[in-house]
């Protein structure tokens, strides 16, 4: 089989997919990048060795041979790209196509009624409702704003983005941690410092904990324009002597410090439409606090099993689960293994590349394969108030 992927970049959190993919099809696999990377990511750290990536292909320096891949190949994978002009001839030929896709409506459904908004989801979406193409969906999300517009009926499925997988002896793993040898119990906040991460809410929470007496350490690691203002609340708040802020960390070291972590700390909003940090910090054993708004959330965590969900806007909420966390070293326990199972099991690089590979020989003899759970299992229509209730069906 020949497939390809076409995206706006590579990036960390896509190279373990495509690597397996690689593994599992040789010369017959390709990720096609049509942009150059962004400085703001590549001050962050996300730059990519390019030699060491034999499957990728930069459209903006190889025109022809990437358009060619885009009309060969038995499967496309398009998604991440405004510009419908790469995957339009294979649309207008019916070649099978799946796309992937974060939110429309992140902002708000509210802004479907949009008159030329509603022309522009026709052409790029709707019109396809009754051909072979498929929509793998980047967020739980995700299936209600293409539900609005009357896209991919019963052809949306789960998917996103999956990171590096490491493999630990998570018993070993959970027994270093801080906290579980009787030290400060260490919370971690990693992500740029936007509005939208609300990286104010771990200081809130320090500033509880300190009035609890707790034993506890938070690091804010990262950067971005709310630096100043976080770390002048810190200084005011008499903070300076449990907070560390390191600046913006590689993905290595990030990874590093959600391994000596008990507890990461998931604040942002419903602008955030994946939040692959999540992957990270459970695959890590760490015990998660995530609000409900954020696209993974409802696909990854299952409340008081395997995280901590708090209803969007909820601070109190978010305070009582926070402090409950560093207080009961049993249910930090019990969260980061659960939260490490369902990495190993089903959100991993391996598990979906595998997945995909099925659903893509599936329709290439007009039978589709899907999962139970996880993903490639089917996307249920989840409107944004409905995630903080769905993360409450355990061992459903």
């Amino acid at each position: 089989m020949k497939l390809t992927f076409v995206s706006n970049y590579i990036n960390h959190h896509q190279i373990p997919l495509s690597s397996v993919l690689y593994e599992k099809l040789g010369a017959q696999y390709h990720f096609i990048q049509t942009m150059p990377m962004e400085e703001e990511r590549r001050e962050m750290g996300w730059t990519v060795e390019r030699e060491a990536l034999p499957w990728l292909k930069c459209w903006y320096e190889e025109p022809e041979a990437c358009r060619e891949l885009v009309a060969d190949s038995d499967i496309v994978v398009f998604g991440g790209v405004e510009d419908e002009s790469y995957i339009q001839e294979r649309l207008v030929r019916g070649a099978p196509v799946i796309r992937y896709s974060e939110r429309l409506y992140r902002e708000g459904q509210w802004k479907a009624i949009s008159p030329r908004g509603l022309v522009r989801k026709y052409k790029d979406h709707t019109r396809y409702r009754n051909r072979e193409v498929y929509l793998l969906c980047s967020g739980a999300y995700v299936a209600s704003d293409f539900h609005i517009v009357r896209a991919y009926p019963d052809k949306m499925f789960q998917w996103g983005y999956f990171t590096e997988l490491k493999t630990y002896e998570i018993e070993k793993l959970l027994a270093q941690k801080p906290g579980a040898r009787g030290g400060p119990v260490e919370l971690l906040f990693a992500g740029r410092f936007l509005p939208l991460k609300h990286p104010e809410y771990a200081l809130v929470l320090a500033r509880a904990l300190k009035a609890e007496k707790a034993e506890f350490h938070l690091t804010m690691a990262g950067g971005g324009e709310l630096e100043e203002s976080l770390r002048s609340m810190a200084a005011r708040e008499g903070l300076e002597d449990v907070v560390t802020f390191t600046g913006y960390q590689s993905p290595a070291g990030v990874r590093s410090l959600m391994e000596g972590a008990d507890v990461f700390l998931m604040t942002s909003n419903h602008l955030e439409g994946w939040g692959a940090v999540l992957n990270e910090a459970m695959n890590s054993g760490c015990g998660v606090i995530a609000n409900a708004q954020i696209g993974a959330v409802p696909y990854l965590l299952r409340h008081e099993k395997n995280g901590m969900v708090y209803r969007d806007g909820d601070r109190d909420e978010f305070l009582r689960y926070g402090i409950q966390l560093v207080k009961e070293a049993h249910l930090r326990r019990h969260l980061g293994r659960n939260a490490y199972d369902t990495i190993v099991s089903l959100w991993n690089p391996v598990y979906a590349a595998e997945s995909l590979l099925a659903f893509a020989e599936g329709i290439t003899h007009k039978k589709l394969i899907i999962n139970e759970e996880g993903p490639l299992s089917r996307a249920a229509i989840l409107w944004p108030g409905q995630g903080y209730a769905y993360t409450r069906r355990c061992g459903e």
